[in-house]
This record gives structure tokens, C-alpha cells and sequence, in this order.
């Protein structure tokens, strides 16, 4: 048996894997990356990119259906279904090859294209008959759909996230089970392209929305391109070569189905019962956010597989403090970990960023269905809630469905890291009409509960509508 040594082994080569090998190999150690198949990234491949492309496509379909508002009369729109996901297919394969050709720079000897199983703390079996010896192993091999027992039986007529954008062309109709971040983008992208969509789920909450008011805001706005039934229990069969979903006493039928109910971390066949780990009733082991350490073993995860923050700048960070950590071991450092904030791509952008404010927290609101840019460009909808710590006034926390939140988010979740209060927001330059202004409300609101010496309810040279 051929027998590969190295300081530091690590499984999988998504955003986390990359980063932990060169973090590692920066920090002096003798890595091995090893993956099966080097397809590219999560994001590039299946997720983030090819998502957006879609999205992007149905975004365009939508402002051509708005535009009688600004006195442009079109003749109609047609959708060329084959065109929309060829056009994805093509932009995601650049993405993916940008990440292959990455990967093919990368020092010889480094990549171990196999699949690997643990036989020991440290050390590895290979598929194609090799074993590796590592000092530390970082285990970054990511999360995969999850295809409930009851739609398994449904074939090729049920998609996910990593086979819908292989489609020939759109189906005239999509059940969508899962109302979370993933089945949420793709039900509004396909409504807006001429889809029927249908979204199902289990829960009243779509995407995890922490506050009942900007859900309120979310479920009415996705009630425009789709049709919701939540709170239910979706129950799939086969009919006639089509998917029947059966609730609640109703049923109905589509050309596909799109099962977007959550993607369980990839640890099936890595073996981790031979590390000595203490694992959960999940086959997972205890993991320190903020050294990425499994225990108190040489063994490190990073990226979606820790199912912690599965977004792909944490996945970068992950990566690269599981690698550093990796070759430091035993004398892990803990890291301070960047203000959590994920963004879900539906019209207007969804946005939450910190946490969870508690009952002494201030909280600003600013109502987007009023704000003047927003009106200027006919998409006036949603709020911003702001959290900030009593009596200090810092930032805490934001949630926001508005146009522009994605941007808008950056700008909260980049004050909120450098400890920065309402105040201090309201000195900066606004311009006019600009979707920022409108944060100045809720910034205002915040002000007035906490003790800051900053402007009042309106300053004088406010312009209407901000």
C-alpha cells in the first residue's frame, strides 16, 4: 500500500477546503488536498452563481411587465426557456472552470483526486488503494441535498438546487417544498419567468425570518409571484407521469417538483467513528466556533459541513483559521468571528445581520412603501428594523426586505464591526434621492431611545419622502 504523509490533510475542496490548504501551506506546513471529483465550488457549480443567473433572467422578465408605469408600452413578453437556462448553464460553467483552473495551479503534488475514510485521528484510507499519514486533518467536505423518503420514489421528476438549472427548458408548473432560503429564490425566480409556482412548507415562517413584521412584508410581496400554503403538510405521489401534492384536503398537479428542504452536512462514509470523537445522535462531533477544533483531536471542520454559518464568506473564513489552526496544533488560537449576516436573493433582497435583539434592546424602523428613491424607481415596498444595545446605543443587529438591502446590509453589518451607534450613522454624508436615506428614520428612532447627543426627529433640510 502506497503511504502519503503530510502535515496537514484536507478533505474536500469547495470555498472552505481551498482556503484551509492555503492558509496552511502559508503558514509553513506540507498539505495534501483530497477530493473526489475537483468539480469547482458549491457556490459556482450549484449554488450562489448559477442561482443568480436565473434570478438575474427573471429579474429582467419582471421590469419588462412593470414597465407601463413609466409610460413604456411593450407588446407582450415572451420567455425563451431554453435560452434562460442556457445562458445559466454557459455563465456557471466559467465560473466553475475559474475555480478548476485554480485548483490546476496549485503545486504538484498537493491535489489527491480520491475519497477519503478516517481509520484514525490522523490518518486516512484512500479509494484507490493509498493511505495517508497527517499530523492534522481538516475536514471541509460541504452539505448535499436532502430528498425526504416519500419524493424519492418521484424519479427524475424531482429537482434541487444542484439538478433544476439542468433542465432543457422551464415546466410550466413547479411544486416547491421548503419555503428556506433556497426553495424562496428559486419560486420567485421561476414565478417571475412564467412558472405557476406553488410553495410548500411545514412552517408559517418563510426563510427563517426572525421578526413578524418584516415576515409580514416577505410573505405578502412572495404572494405576488407564487402561491403559498404554509403551515402545511405537502404529501407527493405520481400521476399520470406528473407530481401530485396532496393537503389539507387539496390537491394539485405539476410538471416537477423542487424539494429544497435543507442540505445535511457530507459526513456519510468518512468514517469518523474511528477518530475517537464523541459524536451526536447525528454521526457529528462537537465543534468550537471560534477555533473550528472537533474536541480536542488534531481533527478540524470548516465550511457547510459544520452546518454553522453555511455562506460562502464564512466558508473563506472557516477555512482559513481551521488550516492555520491546523498546522499550530495543539496551540489553537481562537478567532473572533465577523457579525453573522446572510443575504437571500428574492425582489426586494431579504437581509439579516447580527443578532437577535432582546427585550432592552432600541429598535428603529424605517418603512420602505413610502421612501422616495424607492418610489422614483416603482418598487416601494418592505421596512428596515435596527437593533442597538441599551443605553449605549452600539449597533446589534438589522433586518431588512427593501430594495437595495444587499447593499444596504453591507453598509449596517460593516458599522455594526467596528462598534459603531446610531449617531454616529447619522454624521456620515447622506445624499439625495438614494436608498440610504431611508435608513435615517430608523437611525433617528434608535436616537431618540438612547442617550446620544444627535439630531431630532427631522432635521430641517430633510427633503420629503427619505
Amino acid at each position: 500500500m502506497t503511504r502519503l504523509t503530510c502535515d496537514v490533510a484536507v478533505i474536500g475542496a469547495g470555498t472552505a477546503g481551498l482556503a484551509a490548504e492555503r492558509n496552511a501551506r502559508k503558514h509553513g506546513a506540507r498539505t495534501l488536498l483530497i477530493d473526489p471529483e475537483f468539480r469547482g465550488t458549491t457556490c459556482a457549480a450549484v449554488g450562489c452563481m448559477p442561482s443568480k443567473l436565473l434570478i438575474a433572467a427573471a429579474r429582467r422578465a419582471h421590469h419588462v411587465r412593470q414597465s407601463d408605469m413609466f409610460g413604456i408600452h411593450t407588446q407582450g413578453i415572451e420567455i425563451n426557456g431554453p435560452a434562460v437556462l442556457e445562458r445559466v448553464r454557459r455563465e456557471r460553467d466559467r465560473f466553475t472552470q475559474g475555480v478548476r483552473d485554480s485548483i490546476d495551479d496549485l503545486p504538484d503534488g498537493i491535489t489527491v483526486q480520491a475519497r477519503a475514510r478516517f481509520t484514525g485521528p490522523t490518518t486516512l484510507e484512500l479509494d484507490d488503494g493509498r493511505a495517508v499519514s497527517a499530523r492534522a486533518v481538516v475536514i471541509a467536505t460541504g452539505s448535499s441535498p436532502m430528498i425526504p423518503d416519500p419524493y424519492q420514489a418521484l424519479g427524475d421528476l424531482v429537482l434541487t438546487n444542484e439538478t433544476i438549472f439542468e433542465l432543457d427548458d422551464l415546466p410550466d408548473s413547479l411544486a416547491v417544498i421548503g419555503g428556506g432560503v433556497i426553495g424562496l429564490e428559486l419560486a420567485q425566480a421561476m414565478g417571475r419567468l412564467g412558472v405557476e409556482v406553488i410553495l410548500f412548507d411545514r412552517e408559517e415562517h418563510l426563510a427563517g425570518v426572525r421578526c413578524n413584521k418584516v415576515h409580514g412584508a416577505l410573505r405578502d410581496a412572495m404572494a405576488r409571484d407564487m402561491t403559498l400554503h404554509l403551515g402545511v403538510d405537502p404529501a407527493p405521489s405520481c400521476q399520470d407521469g406528473r407530481v401530485r401534492i396532496d393537503w389539507d384536503g387539496q390537491s394539485a398537479t405539476f410538471d416537477k417538483v423542487l424539494v429544497a428542504t435543507g442540505r445535511p452536512p457530507n459526513i456519510k462514509g468518512l468514517g469518523l467513528e474511528a477518530t475517537g470523537l464523541d459524536l451526536d445522535d447525528k454521526g457529528m462531533p462537537k465543534i468550537d466556533p471560534e477555533t473550528l477544533q472537533c474536541g480536542d483531536a488534531p481533527i478540524f471542520m470548516a465550511g457547510d459541513v459544520d452546518a454553522a454559518r453555511p455562506v460562502l464568506h464564512e466558508a473563506s473564513d472557516e477555512g482559513a483559521i481551521a488550516g492555520r489552526n491546523a498546522v499550530a496544533y495543539p496551540a489553537v488560537v481562537s478567532s473572533e468571528r465577523k457579525v453573522p449576516f446572510t443575504i437571500t436573493y428574492t425582489e426586494p433582497p431579504l437581509v439579516s445581520i447580527g443578532r437577535d435583539p432582546d427585550d432592552s434592546a432600541k429598535i428603529g424602523v424605517a418603512d420602505y412603501t413610502d421612501q422616495g428613491r424607492a418610489k422614483v424607481d416603482g418598487e416601494n415596498i418592505g421596512l428596515v428594523r435596527i437593533y442597538a444595545a441599551a443605553p449605549n446605543g452600539h449597533l446589534i443587529g438589522a433586518d431588512l426586505f427593501c430594495p437595495g438591502a444587499d447593499h444596504l446590509g453591507h453598509l449596517l453589518a460593516w458599522a455594526m464591526e467596528a462598534r459603531q451607534t446610531a449617531g454616529d450613522l447619522l454624521d456620515r454624508p447622506f445624499y439625495h434621492p438614494t436608498l440610504e436615506e431611508g435608513l435615517k428614520a430608523a437611525l433617528k428612532d434608535i436616537c431618540q431611545a438612547v442617550p446620544l447627543d444627535v439630531p431630532g426627529d427631522r432635521d430641517p433640510g430633510d427633503p420629503p419622502g427619505i
